[in-house]
Order: structure tokens, then sequence, then C-alpha cells
């Protein structure tokens, strides 16, 4: 049987459904998801394309660099998604935007080496200067 998380925006114009578990998540000190979610640190959750199924409004898209897009609410703005090039068939879902984000914990930090200096997480998760090894 098939594990399912569901999520949203803020104001419920976007929703969303995950199938199976993720293949990856983390969090992520890059300065471009510090200014698209004006916050310290993005937590993620990879999945394949096809475990992903939205089920009312469309995101709108914003490329943030060649080839990278994030997909927000036209709405309320709430960030959702990040697909990329680099990352074929795969796509992040901001794990804060999940339902139940507790459902999804974090196992390891990327672009570490971009970490603002006084934020400092109490875990010992592995930590990565940029984005992690595939494979």
């Amino acid at each position: 049987m098939s594990q399912y998380l569901e999520g949203g925006c803020q104001c419920g114009s976007i929703r969303y459904r995950l199938s199976g578990a993720p293949l990856l998540a983390a969090l992520c000190h890059c300065s471009m998801c510090r200014r698209a979610s004006a916050a310290p640190a993005v937590a993620w959750a990879m999945y394949e394309q096809g475990q992903l199924e939205f089920e009312s409004a469309e995101l709108t898209v914003y490329e943030s660099s060649p080839g990278a897009l994030r997909g927000f609410c036209p709405r309320c703005g709430t960030q959702i998604s990040f697909r990329a090039d680099y990352l074929p068939g795969l796509v992040d879902i901001t794990i804060g935007s999940l339902d139940d984000p507790a459902k999804v914990e974090p196992t390891f930090h990327y672009w570490d080496a971009e970490r603002l200096p006084w934020v400092e997480f109490a875990d010992r998760l592995p930590r990565h200067a940029e984005f992690p090894p595939l494979g």
C-alpha cells in the first residue's frame, strides 16, 4: 500500500498529493532559496515527478537562474516546488507546504558553504558545502 502526503499553499488555491516516500529530504542554505522564501534556509523533499499530482490551480513558475524553475501560488506567493535541468525527472517540494510537515524529516544540509553565519541548527546531520553527490 502506498503512502500519500498532501499539501498546499497558505490561501488554499494550490493543493497537491504525493505518493510514496521522497528520494531525499534536506535543508538548503543557498542564497537563491533564501531569497525565494525570505527565510534563512528551506527544507525540501525530492520526488520523482510522477509521484506528484496537483489537484487544483496551476503554479506560477519563475526561472530563478538558467534552467532552475521555482513554482509558487499566484495568489498568496507560497513557494511549493523547484525543478532544474540538472535534476531531470525530479521535483523538490517545500516540506513546510505539507499538511503534516513532521512526516518528512530532513537527513542532511546542503549548500552549507552559503549558510548564514548566525544560523546554527542543533542537529548532527551531514553537511555538504554545495549540492550533495547524487547516487
